[in-house]
């Protein structure tokens, strides 16, 4: 059982950066595939990227790939996002998700993988 718990949103001006952080306080995340999603007003929800919890293999969206950073932290059993040069088409409210069993890989292609899911906090890019 995982109750996912996301922060460090907020509204940051175009060019500027952010770091989201995504907890459990039932379960450790060390053993499960970890994806941070997004969606935007009238958008579907989309992958933004996923790191596996075998070797830390990543996989980034095209869109931010060069810009963010996922990452886990063990020690504190947090993942991580760190976000730099957001633009408006960042602006979106950001889930993080877990993948309890499935595969080794981890994908941002197929949200059903993901068992358990964040409330989001939301990313607002603006001047």
């Amino acid at each position: 059982q995982f109750e996912l718990v996301e922060s460090g949103g907020g509204l940051v001006r175009p060019g500027g950066s952010l770091r989201l952080a995504c907890s459990s306080s039932e379960s450790s995340l060390d053993y499960v595939n970890l994806g941070w999603f997004r969606q935007a007003p009238g958008k579907e929800r989309e992958g933004v990227a996923c790191i596996t919890y075998r070797d830390s293999s990543t996989t980034y969206a095209d869109s931010v790939l060069g810009r963010f950073t996922i990452s886990r932290d063990n020690a504190k059993d947090t993942l991580l996002l760190q976000m730099y040069s957001l633009n408006a088409e960042d602006t979106a409210v950001y889930y993080c998700a877990a993948a309890v069993s499935g595969p080794e890989n981890c994908t941002i292609d197929e949200l059903g993988r993901y068992h358990y899911w964040g409330q989001g906090t939301q990313v607002t890019v603006a001047s």
